[in-house]
């Protein structure tokens, strides 16, 4: 099933569940729309590239709450996963703690430019983490 947003069950799960003292790390795992699907057909361009608008866009809300981007890449293919699971795009952003994350979502200048991510992704995956072992 493919999945772009958050559903608001999820994030509260998550909020919950993570400590408040300690960074987190956001993996984004990104497959991008041949055509960028925006709701008022305003651009028109590939996925690719509204991902790259978003990225641009974003960078001063990621900055704002003292997160930054500590990897990105280009995904090769997947050695452990379902046969039709793949990605473009790998992305790890390392936030100083999760209500760091959330104030960045809920701020009008994020709200402002998600449409971008929106309209890039086929599919996606955000995954929360933090350091430890199990």
């Amino acid at each position: 099933m493919a999945t772009i947003n958050p559903s608001q069950e999820e994030l509260r799960k998550v909020l919950q569940e993570t400590p408040k003292d300690q960074p987190v790390v956001m993996l984004n795992l990104l497959r991008f729309r041949d055509r960028a699907a925006y709701q008022d057909d305003a651009h028109d361009c590939s996925g690719r590239d509204a991902y790259k608008r978003y990225m641009e866009e974003a960078a001063e809300c990621v900055r704002t709450v003292g997160a930054e981007v500590i990897w990105s890449g280009r995904s090769v293919g997947s050695l452990i996963a379902p046969p039709d699971e793949s990605w473009d795009q790998v992305l790890l952003v390392r936030y100083p703690s999760i209500n760091a994350f959330l104030a960045m979502i809920e701020s009008p200048e994020y709200k402002g430019v998600v449409k971008h991510r929106t309209a890039a992704l086929e599919d996606s995956r955000l995954v929360a983490n933090v350091e430890g072992t199990p």
